[in-house]
């Protein structure tokens, strides 16, 4: 029985082992299918924390726009105001032109809560600490709206006379103004959290695939190593080629004398070693160019995308700019209208004013359309000489019923003809700019000042008022954009038009300066004063 048995034992072992390959092989492709699973999840679950991200960056944009809504009905609510004011009509009335606008302001607050609690439900997936913080969101909004109710049923009040309701009005521009710019700010300050958020989701995620990949990379080296390489010895020699070919080494002779499926193989990787040798020499030649090309195309892409960032950063600084140039000639056709709608005096007078302030904000608007439709976005200045006393006088005309209304006084001595270069409309813009602002921050000193003198090659046009002056400290800040003083005395600020109009005279070869207290020989009262000088090269032909 032994002898006619032992002929079998061969085959019972060689099942053995195949069944042991088989059930090796289902194993390691069981790993390896677990490992794509969970690639797959990490894949899936990263998209979704991604687009949660992401989604909730674009609501946070969405409710920024809605909050600059607000800030533009807000301003118009106030225009309104001050004009219900000043034409002293009865509460009734008032009430009727603030109808449409309260209503406006209202319905934006409605649809800031639904963006909040729309939120509060979106950051569900972003954490508790990020849904307590957009909960508590709502109290900024909540004490905007009652701050804009209180002051709506106070100025709608018939026992409010035309005082009070000015302050209610200045009480509410001054204390709505730091509310919205405190949700915007916390708005913003979420988005890029949620923006820097995604960052650290990308290394994490990255961090885990890499483990995954280590994980999956050992699986398929046990394999190799435990399983294949056994099984298949005479694949050895196919490997090295291939590894020798992998390393741009096509000297590769496989022996390709036994007509199997393996020995097909070796002889077609040899004439793969051919092959590849011939298409070396002309890939190295294409990928030399493609590298040259592409380092080129690089360099072109870098330099338009940061020309592109310029650009888009002056568009939006000229445009806030510009707002604010704007509306001061529409301010004073307002004034002039209401003037002449009561029936004063002299309504001719009142007529060519807002004649004149109109063809100016009529030059605003085609500068401004120049500009939208410029590739830089910059502001277009025309060089050319021309009289500074003139631009000075033209000045002087232009505010002179401003200066007036306010009950102050412009003096001006003997202007004689200095000749300079620049834009001479934009410097008129200027020096109406710093007249205009005497008038609101020197009202109580009720002077004005306007000198003209030419020295070290300038010409200069100075502005002195005898007003209550501007601490040593906030000098330097009425210069930026949107900075107003820390003091209540400064409480109205300088605003955005010192800052487009430093950024003219700059840009022309000029300079702008400040000084404040004036000089004991400049000041024009015992008050400290303050005094701008904008100068201009003198036309040296």
């Amino acid at each position: 029985m032994s002898t006619q048995e032992s002929p079998k034992l061969p085959n019972l072992v060689g099942a053995r082992r195949f069944l042991s390959l088989r059930a090796r092989l289902g194993l390691g492709a069981l790993l390896l299918g677990l490992a794509a699973l969970a690639t797959t999840a990490l894949i899936v679950l990263g998209m979704e924390q991604v687009s949660a991200r992401i989604d909730a960056a674009l609501a946070a944009e969405k409710r920024i726009e809605r909050y600059s809504v607000l800030s533009t009905q807000v301003s118009t609510l106030i225009v309104v105001a001050a004009e219900a004011i000043q034409s002293g009509l009865p509460a009734e009335e008032r009430a009727a032109r603030l109808d449409s606008v309260t209503a406006s302001v209202t319905r934006t607050f409605v649809r800031l809560r639904q963006d909040l609690e729309e939120a509060v439900e979106e950051a569900r997936a972003l954490g508790l600490d990020e849904q307590s913080r957009r909960a508590t969101q709502s109290i900024g909004i909540a004490r905007m709206e009652a701050l804009f109710q209180s002051t709506r049923n106070a100025f709608l009040s018939s026992a409010a006379n035309r005082e009070r309701l000015q302050g209610y009005i200045d009480t509410f521009a001054i204390s709505f103004d730091p509310l919205l710019n405190g949700v915007i700010t916390d708005e913003v300050r979420a988005r890029d959290a949620i923006l820097s958020g995604i960052a650290d989701l990308r290394r994490r995620l990255t961090r885990i695939a890499f483990g995954i990949a280590a994980v999956t990379l050992m699986m398929m080296t046990g394999y190799y190593l435990g399983l294949v390489r056994p099984q298949f010895d005479r694949l050895n020699l196919l490997r090295s080629a291939a590894r020798q070919i992998g390393q741009e080494d096509f000297a590769v002779a496989l022996p390709d004398h036994q007509p199997d499926e393996i020995g097909l193989l070796f002889t077609e990787t040899n004439r793969m070693a051919v092959a590849l040798a011939r298409r070396k020499a002309k890939v190295d030649h294409e990928w030399a160019r493609l590298n040259a090309t592409i380092a080129e195309r690089t360099e072109a892409l870098r330099a338009a995308n940061a020309e592109l960032s310029r650009t888009d950063e002056n568009r939006r600084r000229f445009f806030a700019d510009i707002s604010h140039e704007l509306r001061t000639p529409l301010t004073v056709i307002l004034m002039e209208a209401q003037l002449g709608l009561k029936g004063a005096p002299d309504a001719a007078s009142a007529f060519e004013t807002i004649h004149n302030r109109a063809l100016r904000l009529n030059r605003r608007i085609d500068d401004l359309l120049r500009i939208a439709r410029s590739e830089t976005g910059q502001l277009a200045l025309s060089a050319t000489s021309f009289d500074l006393a003139g631009v000075l006088r033209d000045a002087a005309d232009d505010t002179r019923a401003e200066v007036h209304s306010a009950g102050m006084t412009l003096n001006q001595g003997p202007l004689a003809p200095v000749a300079v270069i620049g834009d001479p409309n934009w410097i008129r813009q200027v020096v109406t700019g710093l007249i205009q602002n005497a008038v609101r921050h020197a009202r109580a000193g009720g002077r004005i000042e306007l000198a003209l003198d030419s020295a070290d090659g300038m010409g200069r046009i100075h502005v002195s008022d005898n007003g209550p002056g501007i601490a040593a400290e906030d000098q330097e800040a009425v210069f930026g954009r949107f900075t107003q003083g820390r003091s209540p005395a400064k409480a109205e600020g300088f605003g955005i038009g010192l800052a487009l109009a430093k950024w003219v005279v700059e840009q022309q070869g000029g300079f702008i300066a400040l000084t404040s207290p004036v000089p004991p020989a400049g000041t024009t009262d015992t008050a400290p004063g303050t005094k701008v000088t904008v100068g201009l090269p003198l036309d040296a032909a």
